[in-house]
């Protein structure tokens, strides 16, 4: 063999061996996307598990309002609205708490945030309640009230619950932990003096009200003449 034909053996040889590896490399992608795309089903369906026991250790509620509205009752009001408090309340809420207390109790603490608004009821005023005399204005103004107490649910919560080892719980628990802080939240606004100030604020308001419409001098008084 001359050297001429040696060479064209040798470039033969590069070429049949650059044509196996490009041919393996090929071989080798196409067994792998085959093989990817075997799997993915199974990819799939490990995902979608995984997703469903996630959501079943912690599922997400679901609120379905009833469609049907029913209105009992309506009724015009003329409440003046003078003050409002915002309390905070932190209630301790119990069953159970003797011997048996770590197998059967029932614990809670509740910290609750309420308003409490107070101000006086203007349809409680009758025409003899306002008169004048010797130029004055004498008005008696109905007694303030509280007229509104309410939990803020937004703000309110449970801080910690302590059950027994062979208990769920009382399901009614946190119903009277929050019963039980409004009218902690009402005896706390009441003890602070929120009527006296509705009062207060309610005859500063009505005067300077009163007083633009033409009448300089306004006398609030308690009994009637």
């Amino acid at each position: 063999m001359n050297n001429s034909d040696s060479k064209k053996m040798s470039w033969f040889l590069y070429l049949f061996i650059g044509a196996v590896l490009v041919g393996g490399y090929l071989l080798v992608q196409l067994v792998r996307n085959t093989a990817a795309d075997a799997l993915d089903p199974l990819r799939q369906a490990n995902d979608a598990l995984s997703t469903q026991v996630s959501e079943l250790l912690h599922p997400t509620p679901t609120v379905i309002p009833d469609p049907v509205t029913i209105i009992h009752e309506v009724r015009a009001l003329a409440r003046l609205e003078t003050i409002q408090y915002s309390v905070e309340k932190i209630i301790t809420a119990e069953v159970n708490q003797g011997v048996l207390g770590p197998l059967f109790g029932d614990r809670l603490l509740f910290v609750a945030h309420g308003n409490v608004i107070a101000g006086i009821d203007l349809a409680k005023l009758d025409a003899q309640d306002l008169w004048l005399e010797a130029g004055i204005l004498r008005i008696r103004l109905p007694a303030a009230e509280v007229l509104v107490v309410t939990l803020d649910n937004e703000q309110s919560y449970v801080y910690d619950r302590d059950t027994g080892l062979f208990t769920h719980g009382d399901p009614n628990l946190e119903t009277l932990a929050r019963q039980v802080a409004e009218q902690e939240i009402l005896a706390a606004a009441l003890e602070d003096g929120i009527l006296r100030t509705a009062q207060l604020n309610a005859e500063l308001y009505l005067e300077q009200f009163i007083r633009a419409l033409g009448y300089p001098e306004i006398v609030f008084v308690q009994d009637t003449p």
